[in-house]
This record gives C-alpha cells, sequence and structure tokens, in this order.
C-alpha cells in the first residue's frame, strides 16, 4: 500500500492527478494523507477536505496531518497498519540480532578504539575475537575470559593503540569490557593484543578470516 502525502494548504492540481491515475491503473491501495493541515484556515478546513474528497472519491482513506506540529501522525500510523496484516516471526523471542556473539564482542572493542583514539587511528582496523570461555574462579564464581587480537595496518597505529606503557590498551579494554558484560549479562575477563598485518583490506583471505566475507 502506499501513503499519498498531499500538501493541503493547495487545491487539487494535475501532478495529484496524474499520481492518483498511476495508483488506480495499478490496483494499489493507498491512503490520502493530507498534509501542512495548520496552514489551512480553520473556515476553510471543510471546504478543502471536500474538495479533497470530491476528487479521490468519498470511500477513500484520509487522514489530516501536520508533520511538522506532530499532529495526525500517531493516527496515520494507525491507519496504515490496518492495511498490513501481521507476518510470519522470522526470529525467535529470544533473540535479539541476527549476527554470532563474536561478531557483536569485536565490533564493541573496535567501537572504544575509536572513541578512545579519534582520528589518531583510521577506521582501517579489524578486531578478532580468538577464544571466548566460561570460566570458573576459585570463589565458584563463573566469568566469561575473552581473548581479542586487534588488527591494524602500520607498526605507529600500534604503538597509538598501546600508548604510553600501555595506557591507551588499558581505556581501551576496560571501557569494551563493561560493555561485554551488559552484553553477556555476566563478568568478562577481557585480554587484548595489538597486531600489524600490512595491508589486511586488500587480502581476501585476511578479509574473511577477520569476518569481513559479505562486505567485499
Amino acid at each position: 500500500m502506499v501513503i499519498f502525502v498531499i500538501d493541503s494548504s493547495e487545491k487539487p492540481g494535475r501532478g495529484d492527478e496524474y499520481i492518483l491515475n498511476f495508483l488506480l491503473a495499478n490496483k494499489t491501495e493507498f491512503i490520502v494523507a493530507l498534509n501542512k493541515w495548520d496552514l489551512v484556515n480553520k473556515e476553510f478546513r471543510n471546504l478543502r477536505l471536500n474538495q479533497y474528497r470530491r476528487f479521490f472519491g468519498i470511500n477513500r482513506n484520509f487522514q489530516v496531518v501536520s508533520a511538522s506540529q506532530g499532529e495526525g501522525c500517531s493516527e496515520l500510523v494507525d491507519l496504515a497498519l490496518n492495511f498490513l496484516p501481521e507476518g510470519p516471526k522470522l526470529y525467535g523471542e529470544e533473540t535479539i540480532c541476527d549476527q554470532p556473539l563474536d561478531n557483536l564482542l569485536s565490533d564493541l572493542v573496535r567501537e572504544q578504539v575509536l572513541k578512545n583514539t579519534r582520528e589518531e587511528v583510521p577506521h582501517s582496523i579489524a578486531v578478532k575475537i580468538e577464544k571466548r570461555e566460561k570460566m570458573k574462579r576459585k570463589n565458584g564464581k563463573v566469568f566469561t575470559a575473552i581473548l581479542a587480537t586487534i588488527i591494524v595496518e602500520r607498526s605507529t597505529q600500534k604503538g597509538i593503540l598501546i600508548g604510553k606503557k600501555g595506557s591507551m590498551l588499558k581505556m581501551i579494554g576496560q571501557s569494551a569490557r563493561s560493555n561485554m558484560s551488559k552484553l553477556i549479562d555476566g563478568p568478562v575477563h577481557l585480554e587484548l593484543f595489538v597486531k600489524v598485518v600490512p595491508n589486511w583490506r586488500k587480502k581476501e583471505s585476511r578479509l574473511i578470516e577477520f569476518g569481513f566475507e559479505e562486505e567485499f
């Protein structure tokens, strides 16, 4: 179905007629949304609405809207939903994402790299989750141990990511670990390493290894 948005501050015109004939010829269900309703003087609103009803057919579905002020927008959504049958569930109730967990974890590390290094390190980095394992401390509490490698293209980028006495890598790891704990809903022990792989973005095998097989 189509939502046909009209400038209601103007009378129906030839352009509106062209689109109407196109929709009718293709037998397409549509709703007429009379936008900019706030610009129509109150004493002329019934007249304007009747003009469009005669133009489109009195039985057509109409909704007056002021997008700039938000008036009628929720009603328009409700009207549109009447034309849209509920489809089958594509994922289970517990599924929060269609990506593997390791992809989400690597994105959390990459996010902190970009946030903390700003313009110093370009976006030519990748993060590979080398290992993820449930472990138990001496006190019996369970945690998730994660080993991740940050891939860069140049040794200068490696130095920036590690920082003075490892300060930058520590900052990245602390922030990423906090977000990982929220995602996994449990404590996380994260170890980060930085590895230089020259021109990895130009090598198909490396792209596949680092999880970009669908992006090249």
